[in-house]
């Protein structure tokens, strides 16, 4: 592999699909999906967060070096098998995190102030929060948060509190999804990979997952149907979407439990069919119904 190739990988461009969470609130869910200076503004956003995603990424790495080596699966990342020399590594982090910063300035104030946050917990994170049992995934499932948030700023948008519930419980799914995938493959030297392994076991997670799916699910009926929701869309059809995240979320946990798959949620989404279908459904759907629907477009800031 060479160095280009080495660094790029470890940036995990895979990983990048997590960064379109910009995208929904700021454009598709404000009516304001057509407009080309509102595209423009998001697509820079976009940017900006693939750069600090990238950067975050190659610090954790950095920091997992010697545990990672003992992963079946991780030992093969380029920093972990020396493909990539760790100053450059550290170089590239500093220059994304400068560069995204940077970028952020161009979008305002607030939403400079959202990067910085993402930044700042994605650091906490990684010194400190990973190993702090509930909190871990509480900050992962933050860091997907600030990214739906940042979206909406970038274009100054008002982001509905009901969007804000479903995003953090969706991410709490995920990341805990993620935890049990970890654990059930290490098994016994979950511990040696990950200290904060040894506090979690398949049972608890799988009960705390059981609470988030079905707080997720709720959230998500409710905003739908909330009277809030039907007066800005003038619609009740945004319901019709209900079905879709359902089976989503039903399939998710198919391959977390029978397909031992839920490591990376990236992958299984750019790899499980069933799963890309119901969420490209699930989004073409959204869109018609939101801009069929007869009320006008919501006016940015309010």
């Amino acid at each position: 592999m060479t160095l280009p190739r080495a660094l790029l990988v470890s940036l995990r461009p895979h990983q990048w699909t997590k960064n379109l969470l910009v995208v929904p609130a700021a454009l598709a869910f404000s009516k304001h999906l057509f407009e080309v200076d509102a595209v423009l503004r998001v697509g820079l956003a976009l940017v900006v967060f693939c750069a600090l995603s990238g950067a975050v990424y190659l610090v954790n790495d950095l920091t997992d070096l010697e545990r990672d080596r003992l992963h079946p699966r991780k030992r093969l990342r380029p920093l972990a098998s020396g493909e990539l020399p760790v100053p450059v590594a550290r170089v590239a982090a500093t220059l994304l995190f400068v560069g995204g910063l940077a970028g952020s300035l161009a979008l305002g104030p607030f939403f400079t102030a959202a990067t910085l946050a993402y930044v700042v917990l994605n650091l906490a994170y990684s010194f400190g929060l990973k190993n702090v049992v509930i909190l871990d995934v509480l900050a992962v499932s933050l860091g997907f948060v600030l990214r739906a948030v940042a979206g909406a700023l970038a274009i100054d948008v008002h982001f509905s509190s009901w969007l804000l519930v479903c995003t953090i419980l969706l991410a709490l799914f995920l990341s805990l999804a993620k935890r049990r995938h970890e654990l059930v493959l290490l098994d016994a030297s979950a511990g040696d990979h990950r200290r904060i392994l040894a506090e979690y076991s398949p049972y608890l997670l799988d009960q705390m997952i059981a609470v988030v799916t079905a707080s997720c699910l709720t959230a998500y009926v409710f905003y739908t149907l909330a009277p809030e929701t039907v007066e800005k869309y003038q619609t009740e059809r945004l319901a019709l979407t209900i079905p879709f995240v359902i089976y989503g979320i039903f399939r998710y946990l198919y391959l977390v439990h029978r397909r031992e798959e839920g490591g990376s949620p990236s992958d299984v989404l750019l790899t499980d069919r069933p799963l890309a279908a119901a969420v490209a459904l699930w989004a073409v759907v959204i869109v018609a119904i939101i801009y069929s629907a007869p009320g006008l477009p919501v006016p940015r800031g309010q």
